[in-house]
């Protein structure tokens, strides 16, 4: 009798091994996309980090595709890999063979394209994240990680007969990524740019200036300039807010903390008792921020109360019970 040949362990467990792997990235991509939508900050002790952070990444304009959070096309990815790979495992080879070998051969080179596009994204994204932003993020790096994973185990887990196609195909795969991210990313920053360029102010019917955004990267220890101008209301506010004992703690990389600064203006929001809990930022106060458990930025602490989130001039009066001029000028 014939022996049948042993084959490798990598080949019988290569997909399940690949299964798993998508099934965590999907989870963490997940997890940064319900955080991104909900408007928190992802954990992270940016103690540990350089920086913008954790936080300062995933807000970046790097993070944001054609108005959706990046990470939402990574957990789509990552879903699909985990299909490619899993999918073939539940179709009995006794009562369909053919199928079987059919999608098995079909979905290896999806899992190889697939592949080979994340991992190639995946290192521009690691360069942005060294030359760009010039930070520390443990959820990019593991993304990577788990994108150059699948890349080594698809190729080393099937005994493939053409390696020139597999070079072939890994050529083709990784330009076409290339020019389509180059071109995603020209076009998100150009109109980011051209947006924030202006000058002119946008009023509502109501006659409330909608905030300009943030421009660029947040340098330490500042971060973004107050370029709006404070009204009389937001004054007596910031000063209202201040007398009363209510603190602001936020970070200068925070996108949502230059909300809040912009809704208040460059004169009010000096009169605010500011607590910068990045260590880099200008007058630190990362023991203060500790002490009160700060989760999140911005996070307002008014009578002894959280509440995480960037709030609008008349949310905040009413949190402080403030009773004065009303005339706010700003809105989001």
């Amino acid at each position: 009798m014939r022996r049948r040949r042993s084959l490798p362990w990598i080949y019988r467990w290569s997909r399940p091994i690949i299964g798993a792997i998508a099934i965590a990235g999907a989870i963490l991509t997940a997890y940064l996309t319900f955080t991104k939508l909900t408007g928190g900050e992802p954990v992270c002790n940016f103690e540990a980090t350089a920086g913008a952070g954790c936080g300062g990444v995933l807000n970046s304009p790097y993070a944001t595709v054609f108005g959706l959070p990046l990470s939402l096309f990574g957990c789509l990815a990552y879903l699909s890999m985990a299909g490619f790979a899993l999918i073939p495992l539940g179709i009995s080879q006794e009562r369909n063979k053919n199928l079987k070998k059919q999608l098995e051969n079909t979905t290896w080179w999806l899992l190889l394209a697939g592949s080979i596009a994340m991992a190639v994204f995946s290192a521009y994204l690691m360069y942005v994240l060294a030359t760009e932003i010039k930070t520390v993020c443990p959820y990019c790096i593991g993304s990577a990680l788990f994108s150059l994973s699948l890349l080594i185990l698809t190729i080393t887990g099937r005994d493939w007969e053409d390696l020139g196609q597999i070079v072939f195909t890994g050529f083709i795969v990784g330009l076409l990524t290339i020019v389509v991210t180059l071109g995603i990313y020209s076009g998100v920053n150009s109109s980011i740019a051209q947006a924030n360029g202006t000058t002119e102010e946008i009023v509502d019917a109501d006659g409330l200036i909608a905030i300009p955004q943030p421009v660029g990267d947040p340098k330490p220890p500042k971060g973004w300039e107050i370029n709006t101008t404070s009204g009389k209301a937001e004054i007596d506010l910031a000063k209202h807010l201040t007398a009363t004992g209510a603190k602001k703690y936020g970070a200068f990389w925070c996108p949502h903390c230059y909300e809040q600064k912009q809704l208040f203006g460059k004169e009010a929001f000096a009169e605010i008792n500011y607590f910068e809990c990045d260590p880099q930022g200008k007058n630190p106060q990362r023991e203060a921020c500790v002490a009160a458990g700060i989760q999140s930025f911005p996070t307002w602490e008014i009578d002894g109360k959280f509440y995480p989130g960037t709030k609008t001039a008349e949310e905040l009066a009413k949190l402080s019970n403030y009773q004065g001029e009303q005339g706010f000028k700003y809105k989001l």
